[in-house]
């Protein structure tokens, strides 16, 4: 999949500089409790299931949409976990983002975790007790959602 093609287009104008950008990371369970991860083709790192919003896009059918998209499992949405800035984050090829990351507690449905496109290297459902190594803040997400009130997380 890669970048979506506006993001494509607006590096054809502005290089490597900074983007603000609306993103989506979903915490997917099953129904032994494991989370569902990709190892990321771009970084070689596990991570939570990720995406940017198409222009226009829904944040919640936007998150279903990368979850198949990227695994092949079809998820439905339980919870909003919270909504974080998270960045400056400069990826391999130079690429500058900020990103609003609208955070989301999902549940699987159906399909088994699989690649399902060029995003990921591998995808897996992990026990919360035995995740592989993880970025801050992919395994804060992960605590919160483990922890989740119905309270939903924002800076205050």
């Amino acid at each position: 999949m890669g970048s979506p093609e506006f993001i494509v287009n607006l590096r054809k104008k502005i290089g490597h500089d900074p983007l603000w950008l609306p993103g989506v990371r979903g915490v997917v369970f099953d129904s032994e409790g494991r989370v569902l991860l990709g190892e990321r083709s771009d970084t070689g790192g596990w991570a939570l299931i990720t995406g940017i919003l198409e222009p226009g896009e829904e944040p919640g059918p936007g998150m279903l949409r990368e979850i198949f998209e990227e695994t092949a499992v079809v998820a439905r949405i339980e919870h909003l976990l919270g909504i974080a800035a998270v960045g400056p984050v400069t990826f391999p090829n130079g690429d500058v983002c900020d990103f609003l990351n609208i955070e989301f507690i999902a549940r699987h449905v159906s399909g088994t975790a699989r690649v399902n496109d060029d995003e990921s290297l591998a995808v897996g459902w992990f026990a919360t007790d035995e995740l592989p190594p993880l970025r801050p803040g992919h395994l804060a997400c992960i605590q919160r959602a483990l922890a989740f009130d119905g309270e939903p997380s924002y800076q205050r």
